[in-house]
């Protein structure tokens, strides 16, 4: 099958048809893909070209969104980058007309560089990533099951269903050392073999595509990008735990990861990898899509499955654990989407291979969504045990000019803040543990020395303690009077004995709440007050905020006369009417209007505001 379709998409590539590729993931579209689109249809049809178009997912350039690739007959492939409605003209004119790269719009090309325009290995954001899970990613059309086919995907499932049983995947997949990729990092073959071995006559499959920490978006991009990839992989492990049928409980805030997963789902069916007695081999599966409402807590397993059943989503005590009694109360297997995305990987190519990646007790990759105050924002993936200052100045360029480091919060809104003299940790479950962080489901939040690090733990803790189901009261009530206490000092009325209070009332949360979600939710704070206690302390004993961030402890913003030029940006910006001033003439700022909310400095396009002493 594999050959017969890359023979025929290989002939179709090669009927002298330019192609024009552009990327469609959400990011892309947010930054005007679906313009660039009309741009390029309008120039097929008014010209009367002769070209094929089609679509993309998000390769993790988010920075040089929107992106859009042009590949010629001869299978060059130059991708160009921030491309208006306006460029498309002449990129159609120059390259797909006459072959000639438009060099000042492109940012790299596939295979070697062409001109000034480097080939994507020499490119600084990709030299160091090891893509597996998101190979595809930005490279093949989501919407295309026989891309997928093509690129080798399916291939591993038939391997594995023609091949061997299912104790042998099981037993490849814990060589491999496969560990999950939502958080707690737990053995993935493990927990599929606890599952195979507990008797029932029926037994589910769930993905937790439930991804809901703050700027976070790994899941849906692989989703969005590559939704074959995951199925692959859940038709494996159905395989190996005994399953006949499966959902991916997906975020309805995510409509173009739905879409694709539903096309993909339905193309699967008609190929014959979903259904019954899949490649004759005597085994059923198939998959159903839930969405869910949006609710944080439902990324909990025994939450998520609450709320398949249509009960409200809050975790019940464990054990017994899903693989006993799970869904309906049937034996479950719930692993999140990278995990599946890195099974047909280890099925392919083997389990010492993917071994090969990594370190000893953390193997193969890890993704991550790259945000905050970094030169390269998007998405990377790399091999586990690469250091955080690899990521962040090799792979994310640095922070902007001028900017200096101060500390990277990795784990979303469970995880904690690692300062910058420990920039040279290796990214692996264990040595993130020793820290006070984890790996999370993969957010790496960069941090300039502009940030207030006791706002940081408030902002955390507010959204654990927004999201919580209210079931168990550590968790109810400790972060509540937790958040108060935040609340408190960040408005300068913080008392002697209260940081001594916040780390006792962590401590006791992290050990008596119901579920991870509970458990987790100190952490922001108590590594923040490991490690920036100065911080703390200021906000407490000098009734100061050190970053100039807080409200009511800040010194208002000023605006140098001298350098204003009465542009007014400043004055439509404010969101209290703060600021006053004639046009062409310099601006000035009431201090007792200001809440030092920082838009004006942003904005400023002469740098004339700054906060005074």
């Amino acid at each position: 099958m594999k050959k017969a379709i890359s023979d025929r998409l290989l002939s179709e590539r090669q009927d002298g048809k330019p192609r024009i590729i552009i990327g469609m993931g959400t990011c892309g579209i947010a930054a005007g893909a679906r313009e660039i689109l009309r741009a390029v249809q309008s120039q097929v049809e008014s010209r009367k070209l002769d070209l094929a178009i089609s679509q993309t997912g998000c390769i993790g350039m988010c920075q040089y969104e929107p992106l859009m690739d042009v590949e010629m007959p001869n299978g060059q492939r130059i991708t160009y980058g921030g491309v208006t409605a306006a460029d498309i003209p002449r990129i159609i004119s120059e390259h797909v007309l006459n072959g000639k790269v438009v060099e000042e719009l492109a940012i790299a090309s596939y295979g070697e560089g062409v001109g000034n325009v480097p080939s994507y290995s020499e490119l600084g954001f990709f030299q160091k990533q090891h893509r597996l899970a998101l190979a595809n990613c930005g490279r093949i059309d989501p919407e295309s099951i026989d891309e997928y086919i093509a690129n080798g995907g399916y291939g591993a499932c038939v391997k594995t269903l023609t091949e061997m049983t299912p104790e042998e995947v099981i037993a490849e997949v814990k060589q491999a050392g496969l560990r999950g990729r939502g958080g707690a990092g737990f053995p993935t073959g493990l927990k599929w073999e606890l599952t195979r071995k507990t008797p029932s006559d029926k037994k589910y499959l769930i993905c937790n595509a439930d991804e809901g920490d703050p700027g976070a978006f790994m899941d849906r991009s692989l989703l969005e990008g590559d939704p074959h990839l995951v199925i692959e992989g859940m038709i494996i492990g159905a395989y190996a735990i005994g399953a006949d049928e499966g959902y991916i409980y997906v975020r309805a805030e995510y409509p173009l990861a739905i879409k694709r997963l539903e096309t993909a789902l339905t193309q699967a069916r008609e190929y014959g990898f979903l259904g019954e007695n899949i490649f004759g081999s005597g085994f059923n599966f198939d998959l159903h899509i839930k969405k869910g409402a949006g609710a944080f807590v439902c990324g909990e397993e025994t939450a998520l499955m609450a709320s398949i059943e249509g009960k409200r989503g809050m975790p019940r005590p464990k054990p017994p654990f899903p693989s006993v009694s799970g869904l309906w109360g049937k034996p479950t297997n719930i692993n999140n989407v990278e995990t599946f995305g890195n099974v047909a990987h280890i099925l392919r190519g083997g389990a010492e291979q993917y071994r090969s990646i990594g370190t000893e007790t953390s193997t193969g990759t890890k993704v991550f969504a790259l945000t905050g105050k970094i030169a390269n924002t998007g998405l990377v993936e790399v091999p586990m045990g690469m250091s955080l200052r690899e990521v962040i100045y090799d792979i994310g360029g640095g922070l902007s000019a001028g900017a200096e480091l101060k500390a990277v919060q990795i784990g979303g809104p469970s995880g904690g803040c690692i300062p910058v003299h420990l920039l040279d940790l290796p990214i692996d479950y264990e040595s993130l543990q020793e820290v006070g962080a984890m790996m999370g489901s993969g957010g790496m939040v960069v941090m300039d020395q502009g940030t207030c690090m006791v706002d940081v733990a408030r902002f955390f803790l507010k959204f654990t303690q927004n999201e919580s189901c209210g079931k168990c009261t550590p968790c109810r009530e400790g972060t509540m009077r937790m958040l108060e206490i935040l609340d408190r000092i960040c408005s300068g009325e913080g008392e002697e004995g209260d940081l001594e209070l916040l780390e006792d009332l962590g401590r006791h949360i992290r050990e008596t709440s119901l579920c991870q979600l509970g458990g987790s939710a100190p952490n922001p704070v108590l590594s923040t007050l490991h490690y920036f206690r100065d911080e703390y302390e200021a906000h407490i004993k000098e009734k100061r905020c050190p970053a100039n961030v807080c409200a009511g402890m800040s010194a208002p913003y000023q605006i140098d006369t001298a350098a204003c030029v009465g542009c007014g940006v400043c004055v439509r910006i404010c969101p209290t009417g703060a600021i006053s001033g004639e046009r062409r003439q310099p601006h000035s700022i009431d201090a007792d209007a200001c809440v030092i909310c920082g838009a004006c400095a942003a904005k400023c396009p002469v740098h004339a505001i700054a906060q005074g002493a």
